[in-house]
């Protein structure tokens, strides 16, 4: 499986340590889980890590979680866009990141957000701490 991580899933981990999806992160980083990334959600990360809101988060705590995804990550360059019809636009880069991995999934606290049927799993942080080892 390769992981792409909706933005919600970053948000939740460094706004309350210690609870799912935080925890999510932390084993899936341990277990080597593979993360794809493509410039599109790279760019979101770090645009929404630099809001306000997040001014009282440790800078080194923000950069310790992008570094330890990003560092590793599956880069897929270009992501070629998808035909599918959303309710929200800002989460295509995901689906288009989703649907150019191979075996891809994607984590996100909104399975909401993606349709079924995309040829992808939608998981929850706990479903998905539920599945890795230890």
């Amino acid at each position: 499986m390769i992981l792409v991580i909706d933005t919600n899933i970053l948000v939740s981990a460094l706004l309350h340590p210690g609870r799912t999806p935080d925890r999510c992160l932390a084993a899936l980083l341990a277990c080597g889980v593979r993360v794809a990334v493509s410039e599109a959600v790279e760019a979101e990360y770090r645009e929404v890590l630099a809001r306000p809101k997040f001014r009282a988060v440790a800078p080194a705590r923000r950069q310790e979680l992008l570094g330890a995804l990003l560092g590793p990550a599956l880069r897929v360059h270009p992501v070629p866009p998808s035909a599918v019809l959303l309710t929200d636009e800002g989460d295509r880069p995901f689906i288009d990141l989703c649907l150019a991995v191979p075996d891809g999934a994607v984590l996100t606290g909104n399975p909401r957000h993606f349709p079924a049927g995309l040829g992808f799993e939608v998981l929850s942080a706990a479903t998905l701490l539920a599945r890795l080892p230890g």
